[in-house]
């Protein structure tokens, strides 16, 4: 097996992927990585398809120039709406994320399921599709109308984010939840909110650590991984404030204003 050192590449429509980053960092602790966060269009959620894809492929083609043997699109709205073009133009393994409703539709026994997520996602057809699958389940999909820019601006623990999550999610209680799926990537970090008023009995879902496996069986099966045992790089971008995206990766590696 050749030792593969080049980068894990990965971005996201802001900050919120970097819990696919934290992700694959705990599991892949030797490989490099750089994350591309494109904080100056979030959210993608409410743009066009066309726009969605016309982004993700100008980031996608930053990463390869920076040498990514693999991408991670680490974002739901780019991935629903993006991710087969992508796949369809560079030959590259390209990794998707999506709402993780199965591992909730499969273990739900009030058979409802709460799903929180962009407009771009729910939205989606690929998303419409998939709660087809699940027909003896009820969704109630919600759309997270202002939590990305809050987050986005560092306002992760301000008054306003807690009364917002309450107004959406105060309802699924209601209606006998016993899974909460976040769908966007940068909902893992509302965790310390939500835990202030969900119900200990709803399990939440979000699909990190799922995104994290995958890329690991990818790397394996295509003879990409970095095996020489060394840690790995990491090294992150964004093109809007650095000390926010710097104060989302724990020390784990430096942020980098970048014009693109």
């Amino acid at each position: 097996m050749k030792n593969d050192t080049r980068p894990i590449g990965l971005f996201d429509s802001g900050i919120g992927g970097t819990t696919i980053w934290h992700a694959i960092h705990k599991l892949l602790p030797n490989e490099n990585t750089i994350f591309l966060g494109d904080s100056i269009n979030a959210p993608y959620g409410q743009r066009s398809k066309e726009e969605i894809i016309q982004l993700s492929k100008k980031n996608t083609e930053w990463l390869l120039q920076q040498n990514a043997k693999v991408i991670i699109v680490a974002c739901n709205t780019a991935t629903t709406n993006a991710v087969s073009e992508l796949r369809n133009t560079y030959n590259i393994p390209i990794i998707g994320i999506e709402p993780a409703i199965k591992p909730a539709a499969l273990h739900t026994k009030t058979g409802k399921v709460g799903v929180l997520a962009t407009q771009g996602t729910l939205q989606s057809k690929k998303y419409t599709e998939a709660q087809t699958l699940y027909p003896n389940v009820k969704f109630i999909n919600q759309i997270g109308y202002g939590i990305v820019q809050l987050i986005e601006n560092g306002d992760l623990y301000s008054a306003e984010l807690e009364d917002l999550l309450k107004s959406f999610i105060t309802p699924m209680i209601d209606e006998d939840i016993d899974h909460l799926v976040l769908g966007c990537t940068h909902y893992p970090y509302l965790l310390p909110v939500l835990n202030k008023f969900l119900p200990s009995a709803v399990k939440v879902i979000d699909s990190s650590e799922a995104v994290a496996k995958r890329t690991l069986k990818i790397l394996d099966e295509n003879n990409l991984l970095k095996t020489d045992n060394l840690p790995g790089y990491s090294k992150f971008y964004t093109n809007k404030n650095v000390e926010i995206l710097q104060s989302f990766i724990n020390g784990l590696g430096t942020a980098e204003k970048l014009d693109f």
